[in-house]
């Protein structure tokens, strides 16, 4: 089986940045977002997850520079986007932009109504971030407590959730290795597929997680290791693809 990688381009500020445990305030500057996005296109990615970390925090928003990265690569990868998606206004104006799949993160834990409906309206075009402390969601930017984390799986299984987008918050951009449990455990629970995020540091990782392929964990998101250039994109990909 293989793993569809996705390299990770936040933006902040105008900016493509990595946090420390998402904390605001924690942002490396890695310059320019569309230059980043073109760099990891150029390096063979097929999906390009894309996170305005303004919207997420409530602080702005980088729908402009958001939608020059998909107006310019959209029609040569994938691009999912997340960050600050919480109402038809912010889920319309992601999916008018050209993305392929939104991630809908605090929405989903604060308004499980509008949830459902999206999700019954859009399928498998709507992903649900789940950010995990323990097995206790965080929610808003991480900052708040968001109530147990299968009892929300639970809830959005019923309501059709097709992917699940897992963080342990206390290791994304800690470059501490992925909670290879916590994965496992979501994935045995339900029958949506799951994406890994948060904490890869090593393509040894990146094999512990395609191990994971036989419960459902069929893609990763890289951060900060490409980033901290913990190994290239053609590495990971390579990785990905091995039988």
């Amino acid at each position: 089986m293989s793993l569809t990688l996705l390299p990770a381009v936040d933006v902040r500020d105008g900016k493509a940045v990595r946090l420390r445990q998402g904390e605001s305030g924690s942002e490396t500057d890695y310059g320019s977002p569309l230059e980043a996005a073109r760099t990891w296109v150029q390096a063979g990615a097929e999906w390009i997850h894309l996170v305005d970390l303004d919207a997420a925090f409530g602080t702005g928003n980088n729908r402009a520079q958001l939608r020059d990265i998909v107006s310019e690569l959209g029609d040569q990868v994938h691009i999912e986007m997340s960050g600050g998606v919480r109402d038809d206004d912010s889920l319309s104006s992601a999916l008018e932009a050209g993305a392929a799949r939104v991630n809908i993160g605090t929405a989903a834990l604060e308004n499980p109504e509008w949830t459902a409906k999206v999700i019954e309206r859009y399928g498998d075009r709507v992903a649900v971030g789940l950010d995990v402390r323990g097995h206790t969601l965080a929610a808003r930017g991480w900052v708040k407590e968001g109530g147990d984390l299968f009892e929300t799986m639970a809830m959005l299984d019923e309501a059709g959730c097709s992917r699940y987008v897992v963080t342990d918050v206390s290791r994304d951009g800690m470059m501490s290795g992925p909670n290879i449990e916590l994965l496992r455990e979501v994935a045995e629970r339900t029958q949506a597929k799951v994406t890994a995020s948060g904490g890869i540091s090593s393509l040894d990782d990146l094999r512990a997680i395609k191990e994971l392929s036989e419960v459902g964990v069929d893609s990763a998101i890289l951060g900060k290791s490409l980033y901290a250039r913990a190994f290239t994109l053609e590495e990971a990909l390579q990785v990905a693809q091995e039988d």
